[in-house]
């Protein structure tokens, strides 16, 4: 899939979320990636990876910070899928919205326990 397609999927993963959390967004850049670096994947294929302070944590002394990073990674993406188109666009979704969450301050132990 060519970049511009890939970056369009996660556009409209964001475009489709939830309006109440489309609005509680707040100094979060999301980005797309090609490969987490070694020390990141650890071996693990890594989809996406969130960068920052959660919500939960910002004291009222949070301003003036760099915006938090969400980065979708490309090629485990698209190794997961095996290059289907459709499930591309629906684990980039899940993704997306798998990083947003930790931007809200929701673990991964949270996560699923609410996926099941």
């Amino acid at each position: 899939m060519i970049d511009e397609e890939f970056q369009k999927l996660v556009s409209n993963a964001l475009e489709s979320l939830p309006t109440f959390f489309k609005e509680k967004l707040d100094n979060v850049d999301v980005v797309v990636g090609d490969w987490p670096s070694p020390d990141l994947s650890k071996g693990r294929l890594l989809l996406g990876l969130y960068q920052g302070v959660p919500k939960t944590r910002r004291g009222t002394g949070y301003s003036f910070v760099l915006p938090d990073k969400i980065t979708i990674f490309k090629g485990p993406i698209e190794i997961f899928s095996k290059g289907n188109s459709e499930s591309i666009k629906e684990i980039v979704a899940d993704t997306v919205q798998h990083e947003i969450a930790h931007h809200f301050g929701i673990s991964d132990s949270r996560l699923k326990e609410l996926k099941t």
